[in-house]
């Protein structure tokens, strides 16, 4: 298959306009390191009513008229003329009333209605909002002031009448600050499409009662915004941000008069869209959780407004749907929360079972996947996630991480290795000066050489040369009565620099209680390099576990806040290399950075490679 579906989206069928109908070897301390056994994933096997089938995809029965219709649209003739040429144009007006299932942060909305806007987790009085300046906003607060995503947590807020006023004076100071159609960074295909979206999907709060006076205002901004998505659409690259685009220009379409032929153009360009943005197992290419969240929250809104407007949405909404959600909740951990991946905070389970509720998509998480690149391992209470594939490529990339190998473990509802996080919340309450660092190998549960990104890390959210290939195996050992699933992967981002491959190992005991690793530097070459390099193995814990070096200084003793107690050790030959506790943070889903600690193995390897075998495990 290729990179993405965007030759089956191609083939989806479009509906008629008069249509009313329209898814270890492990090197070890102790022999029994090489023997420890491996589980059968009980999710392991994708559902029939997941997997890709022809019958989601049928060849187009696309008639000349809509082919015309749309072509005739995209340079520039209007849709009244289109649709209905021989009358008047009709008057602006909303054609349906939106009832979107997605349920916004209630909290948000109650500080809203308080004059305090929130985002990234920092409260910001409404009084010092500058609309008209997105460069002195912080990044979340430029998505959420610009994106007009704030009117979904004031929704969830109070009924409608105790909303019209605050929505109201922020739509009208917007207008007041953005006068200009195109002019100013407000103006971005993805802050567009989101802006058009909301404000189509949440009029109500906006327009009842007194709101009435603010309907020319908001009828005008609609037309103009659509008009501009509809020319600009195309002229970005970012697949996430142009979803967000044509879906606007859909929900337009759908509940604007005269819209068919634009809802033609922005189906089509939709479906090309979601097929370019998403892998062939239905994660999103910039591998981020909070993109694949953003992707799921596009299509549940846009196939709402399909049901406002008394239409079928195409088949191939819910098809994608079916594929995003259980790629999504493949990384769940044991407290129902998602992990922390490609610059995403820790997204909280509230938000998550929000999303996943409103998708109506029910799917155990996947397992295995290959382009998503995040292996999933569930034993008993435990649940380890494993990132084995390179990082996004530039053309994808939002806040790319370096983070290739890198894993998170949890037990019952304790998340006890874990990644920082957070950096596309840079700006609020996590500090902008630690962005990079935030995306950096480091930042993540993995090995570092010589204090080395294993990808190189470059503004803006973007990537350089490091990891191209990652190759990854899975497999279940058994010895006895005990049983362990087995991960190995290894990735060439360290190669062109310091000659070394970095080969990982990881195998989850089937109590989910012991967790065995390696890892393996070993030559890119026939003959490895002369002379030492340093490395370090960092291991992120979770919040409020408390980390204490043992006396010979290769183990490490955690005390959890449920009261159990693990212990990290050190296995095999590893010289001269020894345990410490540092300081770390970990940035929750709110965007509020909390202290913890890590565990730290650093020590000279040769050039030529090493092997450093650790044991995690319950003890008592």
């Amino acid at each position: 298959m290729m990179e993405g579906h965007a030759d089956l989206l191609s083939a989806v069928r479009e509906d008629a306009p008069d249509d009313d109908q329209v898814a270890l070897p492990l090197g070890s301390a102790e022999e029994s390191l090489v023997t420890s056994p491996a589980i059968t994933e009980p999710e392991a096997e994708i559902e029939p009513a997941r997997a890709l089938v022809l019958a989601d995809f049928q060849p187009p029965r696309t008639g000349p008229l809509h082919t015309a219709m749309r072509w005739a649209y995209r340079i520039g003739i209007p849709g009244q003329v289109l649709s209905s040429p021989l009358r008047k144009p009709a008057k602006p007006r909303l054609l349906g009333t939106v009832e979107s299932p997605l349920v916004g942060n209630r909290s948000a909305g109650v500080a809203l209605r308080a004059g305090l806007f929130m985002a990234g987790g920092m409260k910001l009085p409404l009084g010092k909002l500058d609309f008209g300046s997105p460069s002195k906003l912080a990044p979340p607060f430029v998505r959420s002031v610009h994106g007009f995503t704030w009117m979904r947590d004031l929704a969830a807020s109070a009924p409608r009448t105790q909303c019209v006023g605050t929505a109201g004076d922020l739509f009208a100071s917007w207008l007041q600050a953005n006068p200009q159609v195109g002019k100013g960074p407000a103006w971005t295909v993805e802050l567009a499409g989101l802006r058009l979206l909301n404000w189509i999907v949440h009029a109500p709060i906006l327009l009842t009662g007194d709101g009435e006076r603010l309907k020319t205002k908001y009828l005008d901004a609609l037309e103009t915004t659509a008009r501009w998505l509809d020319r600009n659409v195309t002229g970005v690259d970012d697949r996430l941000a142009q979803a967000a685009g044509w879906s606007g220009i859909v929900a337009a379409g759908l509940l604007m008069p005269d819209g068919w032929a634009r809802r033609l153009y922005g189906e089509a360009g939709l479906l090309k869209t979601l097929g370019e943005m998403v892998g062939e197992d239905g994660g999103v290419l910039s591998r981020s959780p909070s993109a694949q969240a953003e992707a799921v929250a596009l299509l549940v809104e846009v196939r709402a407004c399909y049901a406002a407007a008394g239409r079928a949405h195409p088949a191939a909404l819910d098809t994608m749907l079916g594929l995003l959600v259980p790629a999504l909740l493949s990384l769940r951990m044991g407290d129902r929360g998602v992990g922390s991946w490609q610059g995403s905070a820790a997204m909280s389970e509230e938000t998550l079972d929000a999303i996943v509720t409103a998708s109506g998509v029910r799917a155990r998480p996947m397992v295995e996947a290959k382009q998503w690149g995040y292996q999933r391992i569930r034993a008993r209470d435990a649940l380890l996630v494993f990132d084995a594939a390179p990082p996004p490529k530039p053309k994808h990339a939002r806040h790319a991480c370096a983070s290739t190998l890198a894993f998170e473990y949890s037990h019952g509802a304790q998340r006890i290795i874990v990644n920082c996080g957070g950096a596309e919340l840079a700006g609020a309450l996590v500090p902008s000066r630690i962005e990079q660092g935030l995306r950096g190998t480091s930042a993540h549960s993995t090995l570092v050489l010589d204090d080395a990104n294993s990808t190189a890390i470059l503004l803006h959210g973007q990537i350089g040369k490091g990891v191209e290939e990652v190759d990854c195996t899975r497999d279940t050992v058994a010895q006895g009565t005990k049983n362990a699933t087995r991960l190995e992967a290894a990735h060439n981002g360290y190669a062109a620099r310091f000659g070394l491959i970095h080969r990982r190992i990881l195998m989850l005991s089937d109590e989910g209680t012991e967790l065995r690793g390696e890892d393996v530097l070993e030559p890119s070459g026939r003959k490895g390099k002369r002379g030492k390099i340093g490395f370090a193995m960092r291991f992120h814990l979770g919040r409020a576990i408390e980390a204490r070096v043992t006396e010979d200084g290769r183990g490490v003793h955690l005390a959890m806040p449920d009261a159990s107690y693990w212990q990290f050790r050190l296995g095999g030959d590893t010289g001269e290399a020894a345990c410490s506790v540092e300081d770390s943070l970990w940035v929750d889903g709110q965007g509020r950075p909390h202290g913890t600690q890590q565990i730290v193995v650093e020590g000279l390897t040769a050039r030529s490679g090493g092997r450093f075998p650790w044991l995690l495990k319950r003890m008592g």
